[in-house]
């Protein structure tokens, strides 16, 4: 039992700083809960690293210690603690300021138990978990629009979520156990093994918001606080898509998954692609590249267990999306929510309109930054598994997306007008993003030793 708690210290860190938050939000102190949440995280985020290279599992084989779960914390709990730090100015002296700090906290802690996922029961924790939490976020604002895309979000997700669980039935009862080391069985059960797979599809599909499961994705990232669905976009999404790759470890080949995800690879990219391009929202535009962004990510998930690449690349691109997207949303805080509040950024915001447009040529994969280095190693990988049209797919669907991020970029320097300033959160949050966007594309060498 020690050995076992010892190994989950980071989340039992996650845990504890969940409910003191809580604590001085029962007292009525919401700005100690901002830095006691900042630093719990970081302390979380101190505890994994003693643990990267370990390869084991805790409570008997529930719950995985590997390179994808240690990692998926090094990405998303920093990624938690920068938009903690973003929501502040957007929650300041509200009436529930220290809740949305809790909810962070929990939904976080949601998309770790995902990430390290050894047993179909965590597949279903980490589902509500992280569904809970970004349901109450969502909604936070309390007006029309966050009403509306919180309630799609929570109907949607509870569809989705009792779909998996009746799917999952059917694993259990075809293989007599809920581990996902034990999914080998199911190559002799295939009918058992389609209805599982396409029931898990559509639960953790929900989550990463990847095609056809995405629509509940626009509609609350616009409702959403910048923030919120700066965190949205990245934290559930990426604890999803780790989880379908622990999934796919198990899972044999007979079952048929390879050509399902990858099959889901290409709608997300495509269909992403072509609706950002007709977006005026920007809020909305950055939820329809999310979308395109986890069909690239499933890239790498189809190689596992065929190329070496695999597990690189899906680390690589989550920590280099991680960076780009909250930096994005991070400009859109500071400069509006329409292509028309973009109109001369880059001239009257010099820095924050050059970070914008690396953010955004950093989506697109443009060398050296790290966008580029997380795509080559995705291509690179599917190419290792002999899913080459699945990255030609992915490489056009990359130029097409060039011409959605060119809509933000081309007004931005048009004729200046007058911008606010921007609050010291906003400006720390993209300055680090750029700092890791520009680190990663230009340290991938030496990153790429360190990921086993």
């Amino acid at each position: 039992m020690a050995r076992d708690l010892a190994l989950l210290a980071p989340e039992i860190a996650v845990v504890l700083t969940a409910v003191g938050a809580l604590l001085f939000e029962m007292l009525r102190l919401p700005k100690v809960a901002l830095p006691f949440t900042i630093v719990g995280l970081l302390v979380a985020t101190g505890l994994t690293v003693p643990l990267l290279g370990t390869e084991t599992t805790a409570f008997s084989g529930t719950f995985r210690i590997d390179a994808l779960g240690e990692w998926a914390k090094l990405v998303l709990l920093p990624a938690t603690i920068l938009s903690v730090v973003l929501a502040y100015p957007e929650v300041k002296n509200t009436e529930r300021e220290g809740t949305v700090y809790v909810l962070f906290s929990l939904t976080a802690l949601g998309a770790l138990v995902l990430a390290g996922a050894g047993d179909v029961m965590f597949l279903v924790l980490g589902v509500l978990l992280s569904s809970i939490g970004s349901f109450a976020l969502v909604a936070y604002p309390a007006d029309d629009r966050a009403t509306e895309g919180a309630m799609k979000f929570f109907v949607f997700g509870s569809v989705t979520l009792a779909v998996m669980v009746f799917g999952l039935t059917y694993w259990f009862g075809a293989t007599g156990s809920t581990l996902l080391s034990d999914l080998g069985r199911l190559g002799a059960v295939p009918l058992a093994a389609a209805f599982g797979l396409v029931a898990v599809l559509v639960g953790l599909g929900y989550k990463a918001s990847l095609v056809p499961f995405h629509f509940w994705a626009p509609d609350a990232y616009e409702g959403a606080p910048v923030s919120v669905a700066a965190f949205l976009s990245i934290v559930p999404k990426v604890g999803a898509v780790f989880a379908i790759a622990q999934l796919s470890r198990d899972l044999p080949a007979e079952t048929g998954w390879p050509l399902a995800v990858a099959a889901l690879a290409v709608l997300s990219m495509t269909y992403g692609n072509l609706a950002a391009l007709v977006q005026e929202n920007v809020v909305r535009l950055l939820a329809y590249s999310s979308i395109a962004q986890s069909g690239y990510f499933l890239l790498g998930v189809v190689a596992l267990g065929e190329s070496g690449l695999a597990v690189r690349s899906l680390v690589v691109f989550a920590a280099a999306y991680a960076a780009m997207n909250l930096g994005a949303f991070a400009i859109v805080l500071l400069a509006g929510r329409t292509l028309r509040d973009f109109a001369g950024l880059g001239r009257s915001r010099p820095a924050a309109g050059a970070a914008m447009v690396v953010f955004l040529i950093s989506l697109v994969g443009i060398p050296p930054l790290g966008g580029f280095v997380g795509k080559l190693l995705l291509f690179g990988a599917a190419i290792d598994a002999g899913f080459i049209w699945l990255a030609v797919v992915g490489i056009l669907n990359s130029v097409v997306s060039l011409a959605v991020y060119l809509r933000i970029v081309v007004p931005m320097y048009g004729q200046a007008k007058e911008k606010p300033d921007s609050p010291v959160p906003v400006a720390a949050v993209w300055v680090t993003a750029l700092t890791f966007t520009l680190g990663i594309g230009l340290a991938a060498q030496v990153l790429l030793g360190q990921v086993t």
